[in-house]
């Protein structure tokens, strides 16, 4: 890798990380209701649900938002308008708004970008292409910071030690390697998505009657 390469990864490590204030800990996708109703209770099954949104849910979806944004494979408006569309329920729609808005703000008061809001991997697509990385290395990059973020739910709320944390998160660096290379190949027209259990836990978060997350 070249200085430029060096700095650049540098720079989309600090936008990913847990500490840049997207407030990424504050969002469960759903995964609260899949802990409060007993159906995730164990780190494997903890795993397993969060492998299946990287692979076939949100994490892939939003990985190939991310990259035709980065690449400019769409018009920006067409582009967010999908990805509103995408957002399988209220709360989801809420999720990519805010960390979208809160993003562009924040990377806005670092001189980069115009701080308009809008979906979260919109936004940090746009943010990207400046970056002297590979595409491959900004989806994998991206996709580990959507799962880290879920790991810290189940972390919480399951709980689960830290270490545990950390197994799961290990264990899932070939599902979210599979999940960019299947990123890379596809176009914004042939998203689709297929883990209909995620998105009802998402659903039914909006009246789960007592909450730690906001979704």
């Amino acid at each position: 890798m070249t200085a430029t390469a060096d700095t650049d990864l540098l720079h989309l490590s600090q936008w990913l990380s847990p500490g840049f204030p997207v407030s990424a800990y504050a969002y469960s996708h759903g995964l609260e209701t899949e802990i409060a109703e007993g159906r995730v209770a164990t780190a494997q099954e903890v795993q397993g649900w969060i492998a299946a949104v990287l692979a076939a849910g949100a994490g892939r979806a939003d990985a190939v938002l991310m990259l035709a944004a980065r690449r400019g494979a769409m018009p920006l408006e067409d582009l967010c308008d999908l990805a509103h569309a995408l957002a399988g329920s209220r709360e989801r729609l809420e999720e990519t708004r805010a960390q979208g808005r809160a993003l562009a703000q924040t990377l806005a008061g670092l001189g980069r970008g115009d701080g308009l809001a809008r979906p979260y991997p919109v936004a940090l697509g746009l943010a990207t292409r400046g970056l002297e990385l590979s595409d491959r290395t900004v989806a994998a990059l991206y996709l580990q910071g959507f799962a880290a973020a879920l790991v810290s739910v189940a972390v919480r709320f399951v709980p689960l030690g830290q270490v545990a944390g950390q197994r799961v998160l290990a264990g899932l660096h070939p599902v979210i390697e599979r999940a960019a290379d299947t990123a890379l190949a596809l176009e914004p027209e042939a998203i689709t998505t297929a883990v209909f259990g995620a998105d009802l836990a998402a659903m039914a978060h909006e009246t789960l009657e007592v909450r730690l997350f906001r979704t």
